[in-house]
């Protein structure tokens, strides 16, 4: 495998950008190819068959562009796409990481005793989070919740109305439930942009307890990249401008809005329709 190979990451829309921009300014040398699955958005009201046969396809891209590791920057298919893209990838010899796994680690490091969740419906529906922090950490209590209306809020950028966006949280939050976690997993690749509103709400409604600590994958799952390319010696050790390439299989305008907000800086998209060709195999 080339050192030079590119890093593939995909998701269903723009909030895989958040991965792919930790990985970016972890790995400042590493090529980067990202693919939008604009198509199909969002992955979170579509079947378990669907998204495992459109997560195929995009790995199938990834691994014709030579991708040297394959990142599932989307909780809803790293939740049901996961096992069945390891064992796809098994005979390739190329690594997949996913954004629920490292997360999860940290957080049973932790040795919370409660522990919340928020996610999309799709993804609180499988249990996916539950069921692994409670395989590795048995007596841990969990509290997940469907904030589907987020990723809305965040994609139409209405985000940006501080009024509107902690009314938002607050619906959320407020649940009795919540109130004694001493950690929130972020499971969607979205909220990270509003992490520091998720913060605010706890320090304000919180204020006589300590506020739980707040888990995105992106600087997580970035780190763990290091680590697997680190060990398979697959460090691109060139010292150069790295080559970026940004693909949709459709182009909405909600992608061109929320490029800059996700990644931190414009990118330029290219649109790669992906359903409408076959896929040749490796």
């Amino acid at each position: 495998m080339n050192n030079n190979a590119p890093i593939g990451i995909f998701d269903s829309g723009v909030g895989g950008l958040t991965v792919a921009h930790a990985i970016a300014n972890l790995l400042p040398y590493e090529n980067i190819i990202y693919f939008g699955d604009t198509a199909h958005l969002p992955y979170g009201d579509k079947s378990a068959e669907a998204i495992q046969h459109y997560s195929t396809k995009i790995t199938d891209f990834l691994l014709q562009r030579q991708c040297k590791l394959i990142v599932i920057a989307c909780n809803t298919a790293a939740s049901v796409a996961f096992r069945l893209l390891k064992n796809y990838l098994a005979d390739k010899k190329v690594p997949l990481i996913n954004v629920i796994e490292p997360v999860v680690r940290e957080v049973v490091a932790a040795s919370f005793q409660h522990v919340g969740i928020i996610a999309t419906k799709r993804t609180i529906q499988t249990g996916i989070y539950p069921a692994t922090l409670q395989y590795l950490q048995p007596q841990l209590q969990t509290t997940a919740k469907a904030t589907h209306a987020l990723v809305t809020l965040i994609e139409e950028g209405l985000h940006k109305n501080k009024k509107i966006l902690d009314a938002m949280i607050e619906h959320y939050l407020s649940d009795p439930d919540f109130d004694t976690i001493e950690g929130l997993i972020l499971g969607c690749t979205h909220y990270p942009i509003i992490k520091q509103d998720i913060a605010r709400y706890f320090e304000v409604h919180r204020p006589n307890t300590l506020a739980p600590k707040i888990y995105d994958s992106t600087e997580t799952v970035a780190r763990r990249v290091k680590m697997v390319l680190e060990t398979k010696n697959l460090l691109n050790t060139q010292q150069q401008t790295p080559q970026h390439h940004f693909y949709v299989s459709d182009y909405t305008t909600a992608f061109e809005q929320g490029r800059a907000t996700f990644f931190g800086q414009k990118i330029n998209l290219a649109h790669f329709p992906i359903w409408e060709m076959p896929i040749l195999d490796n």
